[in-house]
């Protein structure tokens, strides 16, 4: 059995992004006045997303705790994660990171949550339906 056909599968992931979270927020939450100079990005902006990163852990791990996932707050969770991709690369591109290590950040921080959206899609697409339809 590989892991991507492990019933554990979408679980995993959700966890995968809860400690994600955890750890970034937490960052941007203890950190702000300093990663703001390292990356160039507004503090306000880093602790508001930091504050909301407190709210995607909660949701990310309540989902892993429900048996069955639920389906429509897995919608808004992978939703969320898209928004967020779209922030970042928003931020990007709109010249907000005023040092290359923020550009990085911002670069990083959507290819990490693509991957995490994708693989909560494709567990949702192969966990029965069930609970919230």
């Amino acid at each position: 059995m590989n892991v991507f056909s492990s019933p554990r599968f979408l679980r995993n992931v959700l966890w995968a992004d809860a400690v994600s979270c955890a750890a970034t927020g937490a960052l941007q939450l203890a950190a702000a006045g300093w990663l703001a100079q390292v990356l160039g990005l507004p503090g306000e902006l880093l602790l508001a997303s930091g504050g909301l990163l407190v709210g995607v852990v909660l949701l990310a791990s309540w989902l892993a705790t429900r048996e069955p996932v639920p389906r429509a707050p897995l919608w808004v969770l992978i939703a969320g994660n898209w928004l967020w991709v779209a922030g970042c690369l928003g931020l990007l591109f709109t010249g907000a990171a005023t040092t290359t290590l923020g550009q990085a950040y911002l670069v990083l921080q959507a290819v990490a949550v693509i991957v995490l959206a994708e693989l909560e899609w494709m567990g949702l697409r192969r966990y029965p339906v069930t609970g919230w339809a």
